[in-house]
């Protein structure tokens, strides 16, 4: 008996460490999907967006953008809903995907949304930009019109390819956006933040979809991006010497998720460390719908390319 009793007990305390362990995902309080990390001097700052479909839903229902933060890479401060359509006079429908990123002490949080039927649109997906003196808010329309709208791509027939902006600044001070979904467009911005400097480019890269990150590192440039993989989406990459490319493919990094169609890549170094944030459906009621935001370690191969990116429980380990 006594020899059953140590057992159980020993079963109770494996259990306990998972449970303790399984940092993914890592927002447990509301579902969240597309993350887009900013480090503001010590703190990491996540915006992501929030689904609020019901499990009976069979489409996407995102109701605003939240803010988290944190220090340590584990305890995470839920600093609410700070951004909604609604704060965009212009604008109708749900809070897509969207990446806030820092310059001159402003912040600008570029978002995808869709356009109200008006003299200028027809309606379809839309890039605004909203921006604050902090990066907790309060967030403001920064041009009371959106930046990007339908009727300035027409490359793609479906009426939603003007989702997902990225933002990138280079280190002589360039701008450029990237988003697209069916295709990938990117333009260069002004320093100002909020005007198109040039007219759009178009591209697509092998098995492209959505979701582009751009970002530099030791002098390349890198797109990650959804792809097609096998239906649900994976996440591929391709580098380039320039921002305006030729971006050269290089293969896939994390594979499909668990029990969610699409995924979006969020990349950014921390305290040292390489961090990749992603989303899937792993949270109890989760799916395609109800998504949940998780975050692994990444890691560089000595020629620059991307290791392989392992999708796992524990997530990463506290930090100071």
């Amino acid at each position: 008996m006594k020899y059953h009793s140590k057992i159980l007990f020993v079963l109770i305390c494996c259990l306990s460490v998972i449970k303790i362990t399984a940092q993914n995902p890592i927002i447990k309080t509301i579902f969240t999907a597309d993350p887009a990390p900013l480090v503001h001097r010590d703190t990491l700052y996540l915006y992501t967006g929030h689904d609020v479909a019901t499990e009976q839903d069979t489409n996407y229902k995102m109701a605003d953008w939240h803010v988290f933060s944190t220090t340590d890479m584990v305890n995470w401060k839920d600093h609410g809903a700070l951004l909604s359509p609604a704060v965009f006079s212009w604008a109708t429908g749900d809070a897509y995907a969207a990446q806030c990123v820092e310059r001159e002490g402003k912040f600008y949080w570029f978002v995808s949304t869709f356009h109200k039927k008006s003299e200028i649109s027809s309606g379809g997906a839309a890039i605004g930009v909203a921006v604050s003196d902090s990066p907790t808010g309060p967030f403001k329309d920064a041009i009371g019109k959106a930046l990007i709208i339908n009727e300035m791509t027409t490359d793609m027939k479906h009426d939603w390819d003007d989702i997902d902006p990225t933002v990138f600044i280079d280190d002589d001070g360039q701008a450029y956006m990237f988003w697209g979904n069916g295709s990938c467009k990117w333009i260069k911005l002004k320093k100002n933040m909020i005007e198109m400097d040039g007219s759009i480019t178009t591209f697509k890269p092998k098995n492209y979809i959505e979701g582009p990150w751009v970002y530099k590192r030791k002098g390349l440039y890198y797109l990650v991006y959804a792809s097609e993989g096998t239906k649900p989406e994976m996440i591929e990459y391709c580098t380039s010497k320039s921002p305006k490319g030729p971006w050269k493919y290089k293969g896939i990094i994390q594979e499909n998720m668990p029990n969610s169609f699409t995924t979006h890549p969020g990349i950014v170094d921390y305290k040292g460390q390489s961090y990749f944030f992603y989303h899937n459906g792993s949270l109890p009621t989760g799916g395609s719908y109800r998504r949940s935001i998780c975050v692994d370690y990444m890691y560089y191969n000595k020629d620059g390319t991307i290791k392989k990116i392992e999708q796992t429980r524990n997530g990463v380990s506290k930090i100071n």
